[in-house]
């Protein structure tokens, strides 16, 4: 099973992403996936989690991810008051909207890829709302869905008036997370 944990904040669309992500996998895709939200005192801005849980056979498990094998963080801003690697396992990826990765993920022996998400969504949305961005980003790293599937996914899961615009979103992402993750991988051979 690979467990996936959102990190983001109210309004930034984490829960939205997770599921989003999810259906690409199982509906548009060739796994059984399973996406929820922890929800707790949450409000615009404050820290959100959502998970998302990817497997070969259904999924009867419905707990909260502990030891993710992926973090998505939405917000670079989050790193000052949640750790986002807690429980994080061995060789597990981090993708983190951010210009550049962090000065306090560069070194912690994990992987660690950063995407301007927020650059992308405000150029083409005009806002800065990176959630399929970021999924974007997450299926060109792990190969885990299509580009296909997650446009057939963002088709269904957002407003009709914004579809054509979150696609040009997913589109841009997914190109830039490719060149990004092989950037990475040649700093590392």
């Amino acid at each position: 099973m690979i467990r996936i944990r959102w990190h983001g904040r109210g309004g930034q669309g984490a829960v939205t992403a997770a599921r989003i992500f999810g259906m690409a996998v199982a509906k548009y895709g060739n796994s059984f996936a399973q996406s929820f939200p922890a929800f707790g005192v949450e409000r615009r801005g404050a820290p959100v989690l959502a998970f998302t849980k990817i497997d070969q056979a259904p999924i009867l498990d419905r707990s909260h991810i502990l030891e993710p094998d992926i973090v998505v963080v939405l917000d670079a801003g989050l790193l000052s008051n949640v750790d986002v690697t807690s429980g994080l396992r061995e060789r597990g990826l981090i993708l983190i909207n951010s210009r550049e990765i962090p000065d306090v993920l560069a070194n912690i022996g994990l992987n660690v890829i950063a995407i301007d998400a927020t650059k992308i969504a405000l150029e083409v949305l005009g806002r800065a709302i990176t959630n399929t961005a970021m999924v974007g980003a997450l299926g060109a790293i792990t190969g885990l869905a299509s580009l296909q599937a997650i446009e057939k996914a963002v088709s269904k899961a957002v407003p009709p008036k914004v579809v054509d615009k979150n696609i040009q979103v997913v589109d841009i992402a997914y190109h830039e997370a490719i060149s990004a993750r092989a950037k990475e991988e040649t700093v590392h051979d």
